[in-house]
């Protein structure tokens, strides 16, 4: 995977090529509102104070924007958009968090922890069922990173392609849920064609004036490794997920 003065390359191309507000790519809501009084003067003031006063490295970090689609490990109709903002640790490891939208009353949503190949394979099998494999992703043109010069994003894919994920979502505002109701819940990632709805792709694409059937097109020369067989365990039966107390509906 690449390294932070990888990224941070980027991102001077980022802003450079489109300035700030195009690097963040066309504007996505979040499809909820949470419940709770307006902000008053004092806490508006309080938090920019502190948006002036305080140092915040971890989030300073989180300098890549990478939007794509997941769904309920074990249920594939619950499918949604998720907006990615991530920092890589190391050459090998990324994390992400991730929003349903990607504006300042964006809800947090989830994480996503990313891995290279070689951390991968040296995980325990059972460990291996929670993960999934980014090849479809990238080679169908659904994993994006908005507003980045194409060259750049092709070569953010080819160091991704590779790499594998465990995501958690704790809030399903996809559903309608105004409170993050319920237990965590394993996701996972589309692995071949004709899986995802197609209306949400069209939608994303819309709305971020971006096209996904081009991006598959140019990414057709990238090579497509051999998927460790213990990843994508819901293809093969293999199904693991949080179950919900009695009485609590969550994300269903």
């Amino acid at each position: 995977m690449p390294g932070k003065s990888v990224y941070g390359t980027w991102a001077v191309l980022c802003a450079a090529a489109f300035g700030l507000t195009g690097c963040a790519g066309g504007n996505s809501d979040s499809p909820v509102s949470a419940p709770g009084a307006t902000k008053t003067p004092t806490t508006a003031t309080l938090e920019a104070g502190a948006g002036l006063m305080q140092d915040k490295p971890p989030l300073r970090a989180l300098d890549t924007y990478l939007d794509g689609f997941h769904f309920y490990n074990g249920r594939m109709s619950g499918q949604m958009e998720a907006h990615h903002y991530c920092s890589a640790l190391n050459e090998e490891v990324f994390q992400c968090a991730i929003f349903d939208g990607n504006t300042s009353a964006a809800k947090l949503m989830g994480v996503e922890y990313i891995i290279s190949k070689r951390l991968f394979e040296g995980l325990p099998a059972g460990e291996k069922q929670l993960w999934h494999s980014h090849v479809h992703e990238v080679k169908s043109g659904q994993l994006i990173a908005p507003g980045i010069p194409e060259v750049a994003e092709t070569r953010l894919m080819e160091n991704l392609i590779g790499t594998y994920g465990k995501t958690w979502h704790t809030w399903h505002t996809e559903s309608g849920q105004a409170l993050p109701y319920g237990v965590p819940q394993l996701m996972m990632g589309f692995t071949a064609d004709g899986q995802i709805d197609p209306q949400l792709v069209r939608e994303r694409d819309s709305r971020m004036n971006v096209d996904s059937e081009a991006r598959k097109r140019a990414r057709a020369s990238i090579k497509s490794p051999a998927i460790d067989s213990g990843a994508d365990a819901w293809q093969k039966g293999q199904v693991w997920q949080v179950k919900e107390p009695a009485g609590v509906h969550g994300h269903e």
